[in-house]
């Protein structure tokens, strides 16, 4: 059974110098994960390798306001639904052994699944 619509939905969990990215289907499952530098040549990259997946649907940013803020303008600009996913608190974070590719893929779920820790981005730091 489908949680969203059929397509690829992404998650970035973002860093000051590299952005860790997931991508899943609209059931959850996970279709890859990669790492990509914090820059506009890469953000570009980003993009294409979840396009390259399939149909984009929608893309959670961790960190609009901040390390996310550059990408967050670069999906947008090219016509990408975006959400921003509010990190979890850090200390919970640590406890469960966060890593950085275990992150977006926890996260990365089409966000009708994950609506509680997303949020329309329409008037956050990445305007």
């Amino acid at each position: 059974m489908a949680n969203g619509p059929v397509g690829v939905y992404g998650d970035v969990d973002t860093h000051k110098d590299v952005h860790v990215a997931a991508a899943v289907d609209q059931a959850g499952r996970l279709l890859g994960t990669a790492s990509f530098g914090a820059d506009p040549a890469s953000y570009r990259e980003l993009q294409e390798w979840l396009s390259g997946l399939g149909p984009l649907v929608r893309v959670g940013v961790e960190g609009t306001g901040s390390s996310g803020a550059g990408l967050c303008r670069h999906l947008r600009r090219v016509g990408v639904e975006v959400a921003e996913v509010v990190r979890p608190n850090r200390q919970m974070r640590r406890r469960r052994g966060k890593s950085d590719w275990a992150s977006p893929t926890a996260a990365g779920r089409p966000t009708d699944t994950t609506a509680a820790a997303t949020r329309s981005t329409g008037l956050t730091g990445c305007g």
